[in-house]
């Protein structure tokens, strides 16, 4: 029935946002003309929470390696916090 989904970020600093998942992650994306950029995803996931207010959103981006991941980053110069052990997965 459903075949896809579209997400959206909101912003203060749309441009350099796009360009990190561009430059930095890599992520495919299209133009959907200018320079709006669309990008393709990696398979996801959704959960729904109960929350009382709901003003905000999370995003968690899954990797295979964290290390790895943390390292791909710095080289980026994307500054990573230490990681911790949240139950459900390791978090940085």
């Amino acid at each position: 029935m459903i075949s896809g989904a579209h997400m959206i970020i909101y912003s203060t600093d749309a441009e350099a946002d796009r360009a990190f998942f561009r430059d930095v992650l890599r992520f495919p994306a299209v133009d959907a003309g200018e320079g709006w950029l669309i990008f393709a995803l990696p398979p996801a996931e959704i959960a729904v929470h109960p929350a009382a207010e709901v003003d905000s959103h999370e995003v968690y981006l899954m990797c295979e390696d964290i290390n790895a991941t943390i390292q791909e980053l710095k080289s980026h110069d994307v500054e990573c916090t230490s990681v911790t052990d949240e139950g459900w997965g390791l978090l940085t």
